[in-house]
């Protein structure tokens, strides 16, 4: 193998590749970034099994071949080496890196050992705008599980349904839900997608392209938008029937500034995750939100009004569940729909069914 190709092209692909190596694995090639050096072009790819990302950048190749490269080492070398013209040359198993009038070598695995990248052709193929996939995916993944004990829980569950995709995330403690339109499906289908893969999808996807195509199969996700592939296993298993589990009637029901709630909420956080509960504290009548929460070095009171339907509640929250979702939400208003102290209040759009957050509440003890 030898080719000639911009320093900057391949410190671009290999860092993006890098993320589908994997870390510490007991199988070396894993860490590795596989190069495919023919015609015009060489490309970079790599996969843990969970994930796996190519890439295609242009080259002047003038032996073809392939080789796996150690994928951390190679990455902070070529990406100091972003200025120049690179020269990479094969000779049994080291690769000679050469840039100006200096080089570089290092020892390689052989190309055979390195895993095959799956490639969808399954009809199940969904089209939406990737401004709107990276939207629902950043929407949500916050609430995914973190710990092991419900393995399922680590995903999002991606649904479509007459041209609507839904996208919900769980922990036991928490919900979110997002849905937007796709452009085109050629069935309904319903997936669990790994949150560490969704997160890396959402960083690599161009959004300043019109499109994006998702194939789907049984196992595997791939999107193509043309500049980067990205392969990604599914989580098998049953999703939890999250339908049940959101509120059907409100007994309170407030619409309130987003604005004002996220920065009062931000406030009272100040103190509140300064007590091992970070408990915030909603007292809601006579059309005021009274948000309140302390510690031992200090209290803080927050009121706003809100337009009220209902009775007056007293609830009480883990206030960084409440965070990470106004964090999210764009709208000038939400909705904030209460049955009762101990039940989940849901908070959504004002204006319509585009998101929906379930918060459980924390029992206070008086």
């Amino acid at each position: 193998m030898k080719l000639i190709c911009e320093g900057l092209d391949l410190s671009d692909a290999v860092l993006k590749v890098l993320k589908a190596t994997a870390v510490r694995s007991t199988d070396p090639v894993l860490e590795g970034i596989k190069l495919s050096a023919k015609e015009d072009s060489l490309t970079l790819s790599a996969t843990d099994y969970e994930i796996a990302i190519v890439k295609t950048i242009q080259a002047d190749v003038k032996i073809p071949g392939e080789i796996v490269v150690p994928g951390k080492v190679f990455a902070d070398f070529v990406k100091k080496l972003s200025n120049e013209q690179i020269e990479l040359s094969l000779t049994n198993n080291t690769l000679k890196i050469k840039y100006t009038d200096s080089e570089g070598e290092l020892q390689c695995l052989n190309a055979e050992d390195f895993p095959v990248i799956k490639t969808l052709t399954s009809p199940d193929r969904i089209t939406l705008s990737p401004k709107e996939l990276k939207d629902v995916i950043d929407k949500t993944i916050f609430s995914v599980a973190v710990d092991d004990a419900r393995p399922i829980l680590k995903g999002c569950l991606f649904e479509v349904e007459n041209n609507k995709l839904t996208t919900v995330a769980l922990d036991g403690y928490r919900l979110a839900m997002v849905k937007t339109q796709v452009e085109s499906t050629a069935t309904n289908l319903s997936c669990i997608i790994p949150a560490r893969s969704l997160n890396e999808l959402s960083k690599l996807i161009n959004i300043e392209n019109n499109t994006i195509d998702i194939l789907v199969d049984q196992t595997h996700l791939m999107v193509d938008d043309g500049q980067i592939k990205i392969v990604i296993r599914l989580l098998e298993g049953e999703f939890i029937n999250y339908k049940q589990v959101i509120p059907s009637n409100a007994n309170t029901t407030i619409i309130v500034s987003k604005a004002q709630l996220e920065d009062g909420l931000d406030r009272a956080s100040l103190l509140a995750r300064m007590d091992k509960n970070n408990l915030v504290r909603f007292d809601i009548r006579d059309k005021v939100l009274t948000i309140t929460s302390g510690s031992d070095i200090g209290n803080v009171t927050e009121n706003i009004t809100v337009s009220l339907e209902g009775k007056d509640l007293t609830i009480a929250f883990n206030a960084r569940y409440l965070s990470d979702c106004m964090h999210t939400i764009t709208d000038e208003f939400v909705k904030i729909n209460f049955t009762s102290q101990i039940a989940p209040c849901t908070i959504s759009s004002a204006e319509d069914d585009k998101y929906l957050y379930l918060i459980l509440p924390v029992r206070i003890v008086e």
